[in-house]
């Protein structure tokens, strides 16, 4: 049976404490189920926000989505993520990745290393975590696309994050192909289901575009590497009407296993009325 949907949105920017609470309760009018925080150096910083975020809100969970977990002692987070638990009520859904912008490590003056260097650094605070956090701990969401990350969600993660792209050290993004993605979660799968483990999938969409001409507004993004055809296809873009739309999620989670969908903050407005659709 398939998992219900649940949908995220991930605030990029910052505001003062009246105009925050008003956007999160007004994410919570519109449906949606999880308020999340990057971790980027200029973004709002994730825990206070999530703090804030809870005491405006009544049902939503709040999570990181993700941390950089090469900014984090681990000991130091197993504090944060405790306290910030407590004060959210038991809301908190804890999502780490292994960070990937050069940039924001050098401007924190902490060495860049390696994929691997980095990875080891994101395996080692998820046992830290496992091994300081007291039961109930927050639900455990890792993002990633490599095997060894697969491997470290399918074993440790309740839910496992696709972004659907590749990002270069500057952060540029590109999107995988269908075929790629579909790889991608085909792997994900065999790592679960040889650890006996059945995560929750998410995928982050990088746009919403409402439009009643798909084709159209698919060559208007021909720039980003892929074909129209290719770019209909991909569970990261969310284009057509409302309708259209709903029936693209209804099949990705079918095709992928995305139940839980997470879009960014300019969507918004735009994709309550998906959700809208897909509850009606």
């Amino acid at each position: 049976m398939a998992r219900q949907f649940r949908f995220g949105v991930n605030f990029l920017e910052s505001a003062p404490a009246e105009e925050w609470a008003r956007k999160c309760r007004h994410a919570e009018a519109l449906g949606y189920d999880v308020l999340l925080v990057p971790d980027h150096l200029g973004w709002p910083a994730p825990f206070p926000s999530l703090v804030a975020a809870a005491q405006a809100t009544q049902q939503p969970r709040v999570g990181t989505f993700v941390l950089n977990a090469a900014f984090w002692n681990p000991v130091l987070l197993a504090r944060d993520v405790a306290t910030t638990d407590q004060l959210t009520g038991g809301r908190l859904e804890l999502g780490l990745g292994a960070g990937y912008v050069r940039e924001e490590f050098e401007q924190a003056g902490l060495d860049y290393g390696t994929p691997r260097s980095r990875v080891d650094h994101l395996e080692r605070t998820v046992a830290e975590l496992e091994r300081l956090l007291p039961e109930p701990r927050p639900p455990l969401v890792l993002g990633g696309n490599g095997d060894r990350m697969l491997r470290l969600a399918a074993r440790h993660a309740h839910v496992m994050a696709f972004t659907g792209a590749r990002h270069d050290t500057d952060g540029t993004l590109s999107l995988l192909g269908p075929d790629a993605l579909t790889e991608r979660v085909a792997a994900a799968r065999r790592f679960a289901a040889g650890e006996g483990t059945d995560p929750e999938f998410n995928i982050l969409v990088q746009r919403v575009v409402l439009t009643e001409d798909r084709r159209a507004a698919a060559g208007e993004l021909a720039r980003l590497g892929l074909s129209p055809e290719e770019l209909l296809d991909l569970p990261t873009l969310l284009i057509g009407t409302v309708t259209e739309i709903a029936a693209q999620l209804r099949a990705n989670r079918e095709r992928f296993g995305f139940s839980y969908v997470t879009v960014l903050e300019p969507s918004l407005e735009d994709f309550a009325l998906v959700i809208k659709e897909l509850r009606a």
